[in-house]
């Protein structure tokens, strides 16, 4: 039996714990760099496969190692992120969020169990590859400056450093049984806005006796998204979006202040630098231009995605040859972000999505976006999520 076919015939074994474990953890999330629950029921199911791990790492982080036949040979890493965000779950199921506020709308549960299960099938078929495995269970991902800089900085990625890293995500977009990657730039670097425009606020049927912090920001905002759109180079994917302005005025009151939020995202760093230069000296000459102030903050957020190249090819001749041609796509870039990026500056990397709707016609579960109260998946997804991350770790050789 080839290891390919024993990987497949484990996942299909082991399919109902992972089914259990990723139940519990979904019915029990923890946020950004609070994670030690999470923590500890890791470690406790390393401890009973006799793996070996070290807990701790940046406060609730975890980094195991599977060993095969000749372990100094090569070293290559995986990563999952074990974080969940501040949303109440909507879900009418048993293992729903037991957590007020808190919900895993973005698939970490599935992410840590596909990571705990590629761990035990490489531990149940250690003869068959060789080799070492390290295995980063990573906290903080949805939460700048995000749990991936500060576990590259402890060391994760060397001593000796891997000869690559992989990384998966849940994706809605494809039915369960599928993977999608992309090779070269893939998602983008993003970054916060945090911006207060303060004037002289009064009686709003008398603007000019006021400073008018609204109009100001109005036209802050305007301004913004136009000279974005028109100095971004061509054939560079940027957005610029704002989605809070909060303006704490009436129908006949022009408030003092006005606090705006929102993100710039860019798949380009000299763009990137560029283009903060360009808002801040944009939003400081604008509000000076109505007569008002402006304290802007941006903060720097995760770099771009980029995926290694021939890595990415060699990841995806693997998925073919563990999935079929069919179940295996092309990507198109991404504006979301992601801190993967901190790995994949280190040491070559790749992240690719793993499919998690239903593939039943009429059957809607899974296909509710991320970070959404509904969101959930097709857990047969766990098969190919813990499948071939394990495949993948055991034979790529980039």
């Amino acid at each position: 039996m080839t290891l390919q076919s024993r990987i497949q015939s484990l996942s299909e074994t082991f399919h109902p714990e992972w089914v259990a474990l990723r139940r519990h953890l979904h019915a029990h999330p923890e946020l950004s760099f609070q994670e030690h629950e999470t923590m500890a029921f890791v470690s406790k199911q390393l401890t009973a496969w006799g793996v070996e791990h070290q807990t701790h790492v940046t406060d609730t982080g975890i980094v195991a190692h599977v060993k095969g036949t000749d372990p100094e040979s090569r070293l290559v890493a995986l990563r999952a992120d074990m974080d969940a965000l501040p949303i109440q779950e909507a879900n009418d199921v048993p293992y729903a969020s037991t957590r007020p506020g808190v919900m895993h709308a973005c698939g970490h549960d599935v992410h840590t169990t596909s990571l705990l299960g590629a761990i035990q099938l490489l531990q149940a078929t250690r003869e068959a590859w060789k080799g070492t495995v390290r295995c980063i269970f990573q906290p903080g991902e949805e939460r700048i400056p995000g749990g991936a800089k500060g576990m590259v900085a402890a060391g994760v990625l060397a001593s000796p450093a891997p000869a690559h890293i992989l990384g998966q995500h849940v994706y809605p977009q494809l039915p369960a049984g599928h993977v999608g990657v992309r090779e070269g730039a893939y998602m983008a670097a993003a970054d916060e806005i945090h911006l207060t425009v303060r004037g002289q606020g009064g009686h709003a049927a008398l603007p000019h006796l006021c400073k008018d912090a609204v109009l100001a920001s109005s036209a802050i905002i305007v301004a913004a998204q136009q000279a974005i759109s028109r100095m971004c180079p061509p054939g560079v994917a940027s957005v610029l979006s704002f989605g809070r302005v909060e303006a704490l005025g009436a129908t006949n009151v022009l408030p003092h202040s006005v606090d705006i939020q929102g993100t710039f995202r860019s798949m380009d760093e000299t763009w990137r630098k560029r283009a903060h230069d360009l808002i801040t000296t944009l939003v400081h000459s604008t509000a000076q231009a109505h007569g008002c102030v402006a304290d802007l903050d941006i903060r720097h957020g995760y770099p771009h995605v980029h995926n290694d190249v021939h890595l990415a090819a060699e990841f995806k001749q693997a998925a073919i040859a563990y999935l079929g041609a069919d179940r295996v796509h092309d990507l198109g870039i991404r504006m979301t972000a992601e801190d993967f990026s901190y790995f994949a500056n280190e040491v070559p990397g790749c992240f690719y999505r793993l499919g998690t709707a239903s593939p039943e016609e009429g059957n809607d579960l899974g296909t509710q976006g991320l970070h959404t109260p509904t969101f959930d998946v097709d857990e047969n997804a766990l098969k190919i999520g813990a499948g071939l991350m394990a495949y993948a770790a055991a034979t790529v050789e980039r």
